[in-house]
């Protein structure tokens, strides 16, 4: 959704939440509320400022302008996006240079210097972090996090809730399952199945993780 009086509320207030207040400030948001579970341990915001989160209390307020979910944790973001029954707002970095031909979905968020190329699909509640690139014909599901500088080349398809690390590269046609976990710095050469760990040049599977636990930053 894109909202029209450019009035947002954010849904956490950590090292994340920074970041995206940053991006909504320049591109002329007027974030109207901050919520989170625990306010007296937020980085980025003023105490006083924030609302306590309880999302699954009768009297949180879901009713209202858009939110954004600044939390990096996959499973986390996941989780609260069935819970607030709100709608949802989508921010790309001024910086970023998006094709007109790719698709993003809502609640994500494009961060500075990332390079999203044509006929690919982005998710809901996705987090392209700082410089990463997504070539043409990707197809990345919900939840996902593309962090800082990863490369995804061409016609690839990351699966939902699956973290892509720091630097990582992804080789044409590769599919990456659900809820998997790219270390940073890999290259991944092969198809992963869901829910693997998997880290080195090439990349391989060192372990299988519990979906039950969170992933990402």
């Amino acid at each position: 959704m894109k909202s029209q009086d450019k009035n947002i509320r954010l849904y956490g207030a950590g090292g994340h939440s920074g970041v995206i207040k940053d991006v909504a400030k320049l591109l002329g948001y007027n974030i109207v509320e901050v919520f989170d579970d625990q306010p007296t341990q937020s980085m980025h915001w003023n105490p006083d400022t924030i609302r306590n989160g309880f999302v699954d209390s009768c009297e949180f307020p879901h009713t209202g302008y858009p939110f954004i979910i600044a939390i990096g944790d996959n499973k986390t973001r996941a989780q609260l996006s069935k819970k607030i029954k709100a709608a949802f707002e989508t921010l790309v970095h001024p910086s970023a240079v998006v094709s007109k031909d790719s698709h993003i979905g809502d609640g994500t968020v494009v961060y500075a210097g990332v390079v999203i190329q044509p006929n690919t699909s982005i998710g809901k509640h996705v987090i392209v972090n700082t410089s990463a690139s997504v070539d043409h014909d990707n197809l990345i599901a919900d939840f996902v996090h593309i962090a800082p500088k990863a490369a995804l080349t061409g016609h690839v398809e990351v699966g939902e809730g699956s973290f892509i690390g720091a630097g990582a590269v992804v080789i044409p046609k590769v599919k990456i399952g659900k809820w998997c976990t790219i270390g940073a710095g890999s290259v991944v050469i092969k198809d992963v199945p869901d829910n693997a760990v998997v880290v080195g040049n090439p990349a391989k599977i060192i372990r299988y993780q519990n979906i039950n636990k969170s992933n990402g930053e």
